[in-house]
């Protein structure tokens, strides 16, 4: 189960650097977001132990291990600045297309006027 976390974050992480790259703006936001849940994903089985007991499980004897909560309180925090990132992206990429009629980095000019 470990080997098919890793990849599919491995994936994940792939995808999005890819989209990064590209020239077109729509696809720049898409991989930012893809990106973002890849590291959502990793920290959150960072934090997972075994995925058998929850992380707000009280101690209840000896030998009971509990999951840490720390990853799931990053988590919930990297979701809210990666939707703050998200929105600032989506407003820059609404101006460009709404000024320069076009989503592709190639055609925009003149960004310093």
């Amino acid at each position: 189960m470990e080997l098919l976390t890793a990849l599919t974050i491995g994936t994940l992480f792939a995808i999005g650097v890819f989209q990064l790259l590209r020239r077109n703006v729509i696809r720049s936001a898409i991989g930012l977001v893809i990106l973002a849940n890849a590291v959502n994903l990793f920290l959150l089985t960072t934090g997972a132990y075994l995925g058998e007991d929850p992380a707000y499980a009280t101690y209840t004897g000896v030998g009971q291990r509990i999951a840490d909560p720390l990853p799931q309180a990053l988590i919930l925090t990297a979701i809210v600045i990666s939707m703050g990132g998200t929105a600032f992206v989506l407003a820059m990429l609404y101006i460009i297309s709404a000024r320069y009629q076009t989503a592709n980095m190639d055609d925009v000019d003149n960004l310093k006027n």
